[in-house]
């Protein structure tokens, strides 16, 4: 009565399921793996936000790749803005989501040097083409903190480089690009602003990464593997009701069969 497995509609169907199991194991895997980076993220943004603030020039130079270990690590900056290459990075969002501008300012550094400071979200001018409202950085020397970050490619960010923008507008924040319209050396990578805090709160400054989240990774991988175990579980299901409806066409067809008894 298993003969049935042998034709093909069933050959076929067995064959998708083997196919299936293990698709569905290593996509189980692949959701688990994520849940493990993102979980190695956190314990990373928690250990660098706690960490004692140390000079930007300790941890990066011009030329310097951030390492991801170094990401939002708190660092500190002392020297003199510079308004004059002030830039604002486009379409950028804002805590409640909101489209704007992103104010990008160097900050030369007192002893030589020059860091990129993220100051933080604006909004953005009538059109595209004019440069918007920034408020005016503190004058003077000032001591900032902020959270260091790797320069933006797009290659790491997905956001495409676009030529022919307007002067002193940007796509990405990224010291080769900027050391090149300033004419000097800059560090690698940039600051996201914490403190001094702006007056007015304006620009916006950037809220720190979250670090409690650890999203659904965990939950789809369970599931994957849920699914995994099921299908075996229903393509033996499937067998056995063909198995009985065969067997009971097998039975209606010999009750047919079977001659009526005579009358007399």
């Amino acid at each position: 009565m298993y003969r049935f497995l042998l034709t093909r509609q069933w050959v076929i169907l067995t064959l998708l399921v083997l196919a299936m199991i293990p698709t569905m194991v290593e996509l189980g895997f692949w959701q688990f793996h994520r849940h493990e980076h993102r979980v190695e993220q956190n314990a990373l943004i928690t250990r660098n936000l706690d960490a004692d603030p140390v000079p930007v020039t300790r941890l990066t130079s011009p030329g310097h790749t951030v390492p991801r270990s170094d990401y939002w690590r708190a660092v500190t900056a002392t020297g003199t803005f510079d308004t004059e290459h002030e830039v604002v990075v486009r379409r950028r969002t804002s805590q409640d989501e909101r489209i704007g501008v992103l104010v990008l300012t160097p900050l030369d550094l007192k002893g030589g040097g020059t860091v990129l400071v993220n100051r933080g979200w604006v909004p953005a001018a009538a059109d595209q083409q004019s440069f918007p409202e920034v408020p005016a950085p503190p004058s003077g020397e000032v001591t900032v903190t902020g959270r260091l970050k790797a320069d933006e490619t797009t290659g790491t960010s997905g956001i495409k480089d676009l030529a022919g923008l307007p002067d002193r507008q940007v796509m990405l924040m990224n010291s080769s690009q900027q050391a090149e319209l300033i004419g000097r050396p800059v560090l690698g990578g940039y600051l996201e602003l914490t403190d001094p805090e702006p007056a007015d709160d304006s620009p916006e400054t950037i809220a720190a990464p979250d670090d409690g989240s650890i999203g659904p990774h965990m939950a789809y991988a369970v599931q994957w593997w849920l699914f995994a175990a099921g299908v075996p579980v229903g393509w033996v299901i499937l067998v056995r009701r063909e198995k009985r409806d065969r067997e009971q066409d097998a039975e209606d067809a010999e009750t047919t069969r079977q001659p009526e008894p005579a009358t007399t």
